[in-house]
């Protein structure tokens, strides 16, 4: 049969049952110099394939058209010169690799523009520090932006979110939960009404709210309204990313708890739980980042307002996304510059909350912290000790023992 593995020019080969050599195995991670050189001499023939084809030999005209010509060009140049040196099917996988890369590049490139283009139109209001402590009570479009702030939709927003999170965290996870230690066919009807409802426009939830609660109950729009719409967009989504998280829990984590007699719920809050606690933060948070952008359920539901309202059931309460479109409306530049201040100001707190949320989801199930690998380093030491000590107690024993047959024999 041969061995296993082979080595060849420093490159593992792995041959067949029969005795056939497979060749050198495919080299999928990693760069090497020809790849650098390869990738950087296909950037520049994509780049001048584009220009002569805008320039030179065809009259077309635009940036974006530019782009996408330089990209085709730059992935044909690109398999033109992988496949000088390698197999067809090395070809695709460094294609599809570039593909993919380049749909990451394009992702960040895209969420960088976002956050780059509002910080610098909403720089002329972040500079001013009552933009965050002061409210729009005193301030009318006109006033300059020494004036006035967002202090009153920043609270709005957190208390907003607070309500809605704590009615989403238990529920929601408790559905994952039925959902996947359950099961059923109630259990699959769950999971397609929580399907569905992921795609519901936020607007039909807006008027649900406004037509079952504000109309039917309280008669008034309040922070507590817009907190139940937010719930109602981030419900579905924290089942659903909770559900995925809970399926990835080892099968054998379970079996394992059940063989030493643990029951169900022990199991599923010692065990599944614990396993899963990173994933669960993760569901939390898309779910947060849909529910903290929402406008439109707000706009029905919470009403708008310049003054401060700490009371989630009484009067209306903004929220950052209802105060930049309140702000953005308007056609004076300082109210336009408010409204693009309050978009980043929303962006900073989304990324404060998504790295509060992850300090406290910790990592991953396994991977311990340094205080946690002393803490149980001392443990073992402990328990080291407490099992050297029973031991040498059942060795005096024995040698007293042994001491007392020698002087009583009989």
């Amino acid at each position: 049969m041969g061995e296993l593995l082979q080595t060849r020019r420093g490159v593992t080969s792995i041959p067949s049952r029969i005795g056939i050599d497979t060749g050198p195995r495919r080299r999928l991670h990693g760069a090497t110099t020809e790849g650098v050189f390869n990738l950087v001499g296909a950037l520049a023939g994509g780049g001048a394939i584009a220009t002569l084809l805008f320039g030179w030999f065809a009259p077309l005209t635009g940036l974006v058209g530019w782009f996408v010509v330089a990209f085709l060009a730059f992935l044909a140049v690109y398999a033109v010169l992988v496949s000088f040196t390698s197999p067809v099917q090395e070809v695709i996988d460094k294609v599809v690799t570039v593909l993919l890369c380049s749909a990451g590049v394009v992702l960040v490139g895209a969420l960088a523009f976002v956050m780059v283009y509002t910080l610098v139109r909403g720089q002329d209001a972040l500079v001013h520090p009552n933009f965050f402590v002061e409210t729009m009570e005193l301030a009318g479009p006109l006033d300059p932006l020494s004036m006035g702030g967002i202090a009153h939709a920043i609270v709005g927003t957190f208390i907003q979110i607070g309500i809605a999170l704590a009615i989403t965290i238990p529920l929601g996870v408790t559905t994952a939960v039925f959902l996947n230690e359950i099961g059923g066919r109630f259990a699959r009807f769950v999971r397609t009404i929580s399907d569905a409802m992921t795609a519901l426009p936020s607007i039909v939830a807006g008027l649900f709210v406004y037509a079952a609660v504000i109309t039917l109950i309280t008669h008034q729009r309040s922070g507590f309204a817009a907190a139940l719409a937010i719930t109602v967009m981030m419900l579905p989504i924290v089942i659903r990313a909770s559900d995925v998280v809970l399926r990835l829990v080892p099968g054998g984590l379970r079996e394992a708890s059940y063989a030493l007699g643990t029951s169900r719920w022990r199991t599923v809050w010692h065990v599944v739980l614990p396993t899963a606690r990173s994933g669960l933060v993760t569901a939390i948070i898309l779910g947060t980042a849909r529910g903290v952008g929402e406008t439109s359920p707000v706009l029905l539901t919470s009403g708008v307002t310049a003054v401060m309202n700490l009371n989630p059931f009484s009067g209306p309460m903004i929220s950052l996304p209802l105060q930049v479109f309140d702000f953005v409306k308007s056609p004076e530049p300082t109210m336009i510059a408010r409204g693009f201040g309050t978009a980043a100001a929303l962006i900073l707190i989304v990324l404060g909350l998504f790295l509060v949320a992850r300090l406290i989801g910790g990592r991953g199930p396994g991977q311990l912290s340094s205080g946690q690998r002393r803490r149980a380093l001392d443990r073992s030491r402990d328990d080291a000790m407490r099992i050297a000590g029973a031991a040498e107690r059942r060795r005096l024993v024995r040698e007293a023992d042994a001491r007392y047959r020698e002087r009583n024999p009989q």
